[in-house]
Formats: structure tokens, sequence, C-alpha cells
């Protein structure tokens, strides 16, 4: 029906975390010199939940931009061998050998 696509590519992944932890640092430590002004250490929280919210929804979905590098995957190798016609799969392989 829809057409959603539900992955990252291994350099959106680095990408996203990169993120998240920059974005959290700088929110913990914005929280943190805020509820020292303020005096109150739930102000702290308060910041970091934000940022936490904030990271959350720009590194969880799959956003486009987490997609510019899909991998280039190898084509499947056929591992069966072609037996012979009137062969059966015991006589096919003791003539193999």
């Amino acid at each position: 029906m829809f057409d959603i696509q539900t992955h990252m590519d291994f350099v959106g992944q680095a990408k996203a975390e990169r993120w998240s932890r920059l974005i959290i640092t700088l929110f913990g430590v914005i929280g943190l010199i805020y509820g020292a002004f303020m005096q109150q250490f739930s102000q702290t929280v308060y910041v970091l939940g934000a940022g936490f919210l904030l990271s959350s929804l720009i590194t969880i979905p799959p956003w486009p931009f987490y997609r510019n590098n899909p991998l280039k995957w190898q084509k499947p190798v056929n591992t069966e061998q072609k037996q012979q016609p009137g062969d059966s799969s015991d006589e096919g392989k003791k003539k193999k050998k």
C-alpha cells in the first residue's frame, strides 16, 4: 500500500549516532548551566529531557538523508551443480568424484 522505507545504511547509522551524542551533550551542558543559574536541578533534567526528545525525533526515524549510501550487494552464486539426465543424486555424486 505505502512504500515506506524502514532502513538506514551504515553511513546513515554513524551520522545518526554522531548527531544523537552531539545533541544530548549540548543540551546536557546547557541544562547544567541553566539549572545552576536557576538553583534548580529539576530545570537541568527538563532541558536534558527536551534534548533527548529532540535527539530521538532527529535520529530514530529513517529519514532520507540517512539512506544516501546503499550497499552494493553481490549477485548470488548458484552452488548446485547440474546433474546429467538419467543420473540419480547418488550416482551423479559418485561419478563426479
